[in-house]
């Protein structure tokens, strides 16, 4: 199930991340995850690396958001795309 969330997303992630219950989980939408790595909103990114080359797009990570990512783990699938994990 997903849900829509209005409003500001930092605001609206920190609110929910204050109260008890599980994981937030976000696929897919680069300009919120940096937004959200920008407030300090994330606590974990799973990024996926397909082996396929398309010769263009745009950059996960810019210069104007400069971080530091812990490497926590790597885990292959048997199609050859590698699952990274990375904490702030």
């Amino acid at each position: 199930n997903a849900t829509a969330l209005p409003g500001d997303a930092a605001q609206t992630v920190a609110e929910l991340k204050a109260k008890p219950g599980g994981n937030i989980i976000m696929y897919g939408s680069f300009t919120l995850m940096r937004t959200l790595l920008q407030h300090g909103l994330i606590d974990e990114l799973n990024l996926s690396v397909h082996p396929v080359v398309v010769g263009e797009g745009q950059r996960l990570f810019d210069a104007a958001l400069p971080h530091a990512l812990k490497f926590v783990a790597a885990t292959p699938s048997a199609t050859g795309v590698v699952t990274l994990t990375y904490a702030p």
